[in-house]
């Protein structure tokens, strides 16, 4: 090698190093970026189901999922009369929304009755109004409660109770988590700290 091919040589090499350190760092850059969020809840991204509702507040207005884009949704399946787990479900959603200071104004919490017989629209909104001002109850007609119930997979029950006309319903305490964009993204189990939750929800408000 001439003495003029040294400093040819050495550039070549210095080029080479500088372009596989770049290398490296974009290659790591998006190895982070398509890491998936940590939820804490279960992630039930690209589920096939659960596409949304098509119900009616007790305004008599009819409310769908695309009402709430921009929002992220929670909806939760219950009853008002439910003894245990849908006012405990609920105050643990009010304490989400604590947590989540400002930005709780960007969620919308939804309450879907799988009693239509005894939640009227007036039962059914001062209910969840008990909760949150900004909860909303929904309802529909047997059938239309029974078509979104078997499009979430929720399972719901009657039980005749003691007393003549009485009864209670067991179903499935889960709430789904819908993002900004309407696609449904987390199943929280009942129970799960609303810490948890309003750290998962901080997620899909910043687009994870």
């Amino acid at each position: 090698m001439s003495d003029n091919d040294q400093p040819a040589s050495r550039l070549l090499a210095t080029t080479m190093k500088i372009l596989s350190t770049l290398i490296l760092c974009i290659t790591l850059l998006f190895s982070g970026c398509s890491q998936p969020p940590n939820f804490k809840s279960t992630d039930i991204s690209g589920a096939d189901w659960g596409k949304g509702f098509t119900l009616t507040d007790p305004q008599g207005q009819t409310r769908r999922l695309a009402d709430f884009e921009g929002k992220v949704v929670i909806v939760f399946f219950g009853y008002t009369q439910c003894p245990d787990v849908c006012p405990t479900t609920l105050s643990s959603m009010r304490e989400v929304l604590g947590r989540l200071g400002d930005n709780a104004g960007r969620v919308q919490v939804i309450f879907v009755t799988l009693d239509p017989a005894r939640d009227t629209a007036q039962v059914l909104a001062e209910y969840a109004r008990a909760f949150h001002p900004s909860f909303i109850g929904l309802r529909g007609d047997e059938t239309a409660i029974a078509a979104v119930a078997r499009d979430f997979k929720v399972f719901y029950a009657r039980h005749a109770g003691s007393s003549p006309g009485s009864y209670s319903i067991d179903h499935s305490t889960g709430s789904y988590v819908f993002d900004p964009q309407g696609r449904l993204r987390l199943l929280v189990s009942h129970g799960e700290t609303s810490a948890n939750v309003a750290a998962d929800l901080k997620l899909l408000l910043a687009g994870k």
